[in-house]
């Protein structure tokens, strides 16, 4: 049983026309640390998921009660292509600052961020486009564009030879994850905030910014965001620049309601709108609504502390458990917010890849770094997921890992 059910993308019918080729350049890592969560007795560290305790469901149960006798069209019938226009109007004002200036014309409403991911790849990618993205780079993005057929370029953006109008030339759209990076945990400084920025203006490449962790810092507050640096640099009175910025509330309330937002010039909106009538048509209006009460509630401000609280004492819980039982093989930093912890092996021999289903068969999920590498290679890391579960449970885990580790190391080659 894989993530696609009993859908197998080599198995072909001669009868029946062949699926597209992109289907089977799956692989079948993803698709098993996805469905993870189904084994029982299985500890998923693999997953990117939010804890579901910190839902708040009663909350979200008044919004919707109220918007929806309020608000019947908007709730019950079609919408706009665009999104709710209150809720374009909300968000240009929550992302407006003293360095940047939003309208409603910035701002286009997704089914979740990964349709905002979907859009791009339609609007900007033809067949063996190019996309430079920040290495190692979220799997969800890589998987979104592959069907479009494009070149991948690795971007070390943290390297000290890292040259932006290098990296960025000749490319569709260059695609980074700034804040608590999925699947680094890395906040990327101000410094190469503005490299990067500076680099998009000078090419006049796209530059997205995905900021679905930015609401999850555990210490201090992260750079100014990407959108407000290019603002900065532009004398647009609205904001016309490269910079293509995505957010979603699926990490800070609830993934259920799959709505996410793309901020950008006009332009690119417009773009986005007419890939978005051919995906949805429209983004489900009852919960527009409520995301857009919730965010007139303040609901998301009340509920970040505790949310922080309870994955800061996750985090210290995994990194605690990993200091114990796997610094004898893995090395990593521990991140300032966000979902995960990158753990680099100590020796080049580590394959991840190999590891996972020896990790299973002794209980523990992990997500091998080979999926979050467009070209696959990369087999020397794994990235470890602490919001999901609590402290005794990944405790318990790594445990788990550690048994295994042991156990290969005593077989040797």
């Amino acid at each position: 049983m894989t993530a696609y059910g009993t859908f197998d993308p080599s198995t072909k019918d001669k009868t029946r026309p062949s699926f597209a080729d992109w289907m089977s350049q799956t692989n079948e890592i993803t698709r098993t640390f996805l469905a993870a969560g189904k084994v029982p007795g299985l500890i998923n560290l693999a997953g990117g998921l939010p804890a579901p305790q910190i839902y708040p469901a009663d909350e979200i149960a008044q919004i919707a009660r109220q918007v929806i006798k309020d608000n019947p069209i908007d709730t019950l019938g079609y919408g706009s292509i665009e999104g709710l226009a209150d809720l374009r109007d909300a968000l240009a004002k929550r992302f407006s600052t003293s360095g940047v200036r939003l309208t409603a014309d910035n701002v286009l409403v997704t089914t979740s961020g990964m349709q905002g991911l979907d859009l791009l790849g339609k609007v900007l990618l033809d067949q063996g486009d190019l996309v430079a993205g920040q290495f190692p780079t979220y799997l969800g993005a890589l998987d979104a564009w592959r069907p479009r057929g494009p070149q991948f370029r690795n971007m070390d953006i943290h390297g000290a030879a890292f040259d932006p109008d290098a990296a960025l030339s000749g490319a569709k759209f260059a695609y980074t994850v700034p804040n608590f990076s999925n699947p680094t945990g890395k906040l990327v400084g101000e410094a190469i905030r503005q490299k990067l920025v500076d680099g998009a203006h000078r090419t006049g490449v796209w530059l997205v910014e995905d900021d679905p962790y930015g609401g999850l810092c555990f210490e201090g507050t992260p750079p100014p965001r990407m959108l407000e640096l290019s603002a900065r640099m532009g004398n647009s009175e609205v904001y016309d620049g490269p910079v293509i910025y995505m957010g979603t509330v699926s990490k800070e309330l609830a993934p259920g309601l799959r709505v996410g937002w793309i901020i950008a010039a006009p332009e690119m909106i417009g773009a986005l709108t007419l890939a978005k009538q051919g995906s949805d048509i429209s983004t489900s209006g009852i919960t527009q609504r409520i995301v857009l009460g919730a965010l007139n509630a303040g609901l998301i401000e009340r509920l970040q502390p505790q949310l922080c609280n309870l994955y800061r004492a996750r985090r210290d819980a995994l990194c605690a458990a990993m200091a114990e039982h796997l610094s004898e093989w893995f090395e990593w930093e521990v991140p300032e917010g966000g979902m995960f912890v990158w753990a680099k092996a100590r020796a080049q021999t580590m394959d991840t890849d190999a590891l996972l289903q020896p990790a299973m068969a002794g209980g523990v999920c992990i997500a091998p770094s080979s999926v979050f590498d467009a070209t696959g290679v990369h087999c020397g890391a794994m990235r470890m997921n602490f919001t999901l579960n609590d402290p005794d449970t990944l405790t318990e885990g790594v445990r788990r890992l550690a048994t295994v580790l042991k156990t290969i190391d005593r077989k040797g080659p």
